[in-house]
């Protein structure tokens, strides 16, 4: 198989196409919540991603074929007062996994990181998907953690509605 990893661009109808098959086929995953994308954020979000000017993504072609993404946004660490990078989706083709082709995705968004003079790159990932812990692990993710007393950093969310105009 011949694997490459090129810079997604938005205005490109593929990758447009690609991106919004991928997610929604991560969307349909168990460990992307098991359903696919609503048809009304199919709708918006290639706009929507075009508007984002810290947006980088990557996609994974085997020959022509579209079977991987990664989504990153470019983030800021006040730690470090340098930039960071954070792996917001990853996905892999339910078929081509166990291939390389995440591992190439991880190596893709760190030449990006370093390309942009981040000082690490970020990730969430739930704690009973133990496939993709494993892949992490093998690229060098740890989890995050300041001061062991203090315990490991968790990812929280608040949910807010969307307000009516």
């Amino acid at each position: 198989m011949s694997l490459t990893v090129i810079d997604l661009d938005l205005n490109h109808t593929a990758h447009a196409v690609a991106l919004l098959d991928l997610l929604d086929h991560y969307a349909q995953d168990p460990m992307g919540g098991g359903q696919g994308l609503k048809p009304e954020v199919k709708a918006r979000l290639v706009a929507g991603l075009k508007g984002v000017p810290v947006y980088h993504g990557g996609l994974a072609l085997a020959g022509d074929e579209p079977v991987g993404l990664i989504n990153c946004f470019a983030g800021f660490s006040t730690f470090a007062a340098r930039p960071l990078l954070n792996i917001h989706d990853i996905v892999v083709r339910g078929d081509r996994r166990r291939q390389g082709i995440g591992q190439a995705l991880l190596a893709w968004a760190e030449a990006k990181a370093r390309a942009l003079g981040c000082c690490k790159l970020t990730l969430e990932v739930l704690s009973n998907n133990h496939q993709a812990m494993a892949s992490y692990q093998l690229a060098g993710f740890a989890p995050y953690v300041l001061d062991p007393a203090a315990g490991q950093a968790l990812f929280l969310q608040k949910l807010l509605a969307e307000e009516k105009s």
